[in-house]
């Protein structure tokens, strides 16, 4: 099992998720657009090459997931990745999810 750290960063109108893996070399990341205080738009997923497959842009979607939940916010997966992630996982992202 690794460990992955991932950070959040935030400016008034985007943000993004930054995971790393002391292990591994890189670093994964999702980045959003905060449209309202209600609404975010998940617009890119990227994990670089030596992370892949570690579970990097999973870890990265069920933090985005959690914190909007937990603030109450609702997410525009526009990004392949969370798309499709939301679309595996509908019944446990139904209520945070914009479709």
């Amino acid at each position: 099992m690794i460990n992955i750290k991932i950070v959040r960063e935030d400016t008034d109108t985007k943000g993004r998720y930054i995971a790393r893996v002391d292990e591994l070399e890189g670093e994964g990341e999702l980045t959003f657009s905060k449209a309202s205080e209600q609404l975010i738009i998940v617009d890119h997923t990227a994990v670089s090459d030596g992370m892949r497959g570690k579970g990097i842009a999973r870890a990265l979607a069920t933090r985005v997931i959690s914190d909007a939940r937990d603030a109450g916010q609702r997410i525009v997966p526009l990004c392949p990745f969370m798309r499709s992630y939301a679309d595996r996982h509908h019944e446990e992202t139904a209520d945070v999810i914009q479709r």
